[in-house]
């Protein structure tokens, strides 16, 4: 082909073609992962009722994850979290883990806080 595939679909079924080089499945990614072109946007299809695409950007994405957080989870499920998130996030690039506890903060301050330490404790175990 003379372009190659720039997408999120990828690890499906009878995936054989390099799985796109093992790149980012989630958009917006940092890694010069494809943006959205208008130009290829779907057009509305007309039946019996409109159908459309919805643009999920300005939508609140943290407040139920907040509530999780509060009210659902118990003390040793929150440590567990974090200890869980900690772990893999510690061996992410600093700017990743800057934007995931801006995100984990917005869902409540405690969260993000305490992911934060956990990788501040993770790295400097690491360093000494």
């Amino acid at each position: 082909y003379r372009a190659s595939v720039r997408n999120y679909q990828r690890d499906g079924p009878m995936n054989v073609n390099g799985n796109q080089e093992g790149g980012p499945n989630y958009f917006p990614n940092s890694f010069s992962g494809p943006n959205v072109d208008r130009r290829w946007k779907q057009t509305k299809v007309t039946g019996t009722l409109d159908i459309d695409r919805h643009d999920s950007a300005e939508e609140d994405d943290f407040n139920q994850a907040g509530i999780f957080w509060r009210q659902v989870l118990s003390e040793e499920e929150r440590e567990r979290l974090v200890d869980n998130i900690g772990s893999h996030l510690c061996n992410a690039q600093k700017f990743i883990q800057e934007r995931a506890i801006r995100n984990f903060s917005a869902a409540d301050p405690q969260y993000g806080k305490r992911i934060q330490q956990n990788i501040n404790r993770r790295n400097k175990g690491a360093e000494g």
